[in-house]
């Protein structure tokens, strides 16, 4: 799985270098527009404001608050290694989102207005990468304490689709061609994998706790 969304990632920055991915990105982007006025969203008017209240799920602050709120957990649970290496995962995943896009320096989509207000280059969607750093290493995180596995399905699926609902959002409201939200969903489910997989030799080293401490009874 790791190889495969590294090939998709790799794949996709090849199309968009050579612009073969421009016509896909166009045709998309426009059919989300009204057609008689493509600077409106298709929707009602709430289904747009909604759109942004979802799309920040994937902004800077909101995931280093919840960053932040995990680790603090985990430090209180005296599980200092499980907290670092949450800290670096997703800290490492934002280094690597950052260079990639200094390195492409995609334009955003200018075909219609934007439907927030962006400042960097657009491949690959940051919003997109980081989404899936950061749910999907929470979500192995706290899937790998449940027993039940009908527990860490729910708990994987939720992940799966808060990533999925943020990078839809950046598409919606036209601040992202498509191509850049698939692309940042690849990278980011790359380096969320390689993590995991760090995080299970880890513990089987004995470098990081296999489990959060159990509730003591006062």
């Amino acid at each position: 799985m790791l190889a495969g969304t590294l090939w998709g990632f790799v794949w996709l920055a090849g199309e968009v270098v050579e612009g073969d991915t421009r016509a896909f990105d166009t045709r998309l982007l426009l059919l989300l527009r009204n057609s008689s006025d493509p600077s409106d969203p298709i929707g009602p008017l709430w289904f747009e404001e909604m759109a942004r209240d979802f799309t920040a799920l994937g902004s800077v602050g909101v995931l280093s608050l919840v960053t932040v709120a995990v680790a603090g957990f985990l430090l209180f649970a005296r599980r200092r290694g499980a907290a670092l290496l949450v800290a670096m995962s997703i800290g490492g995943g934002w280094l690597l989102t950052e260079a990639l896009k200094h390195g492409f320096e995609r334009p955003r989509p200018d075909l219609v207005p934007h439907g927030t207000v962006v400042f960097t280059s657009s491949f690959p969607s940051s919003h997109a990468a980081m989404s899936a750093v950061v749910y999907l290493t929470l979500g192995t995180l706290l899937a790998r304490l449940q027993t039940c596995r009908s527990l860490k399905i729910y708990v994987m699926t939720s992940a799966t689709f808060l990533a999925l609902l943020v990078g839809a959002t950046r598409v919606y409201l036209a601040v992202h061609w498509p191509s850049d939200v698939l692309a940042g969903w690849a990278v980011g489910a790359a380096w969320a994998l390689a993590c995991w997989l760090a995080m299970r030799w880890l513990q089987r080293c004995g470098r990081v706790e296999r489990n959060l401490p159990e509730r003591t009874e006062a």
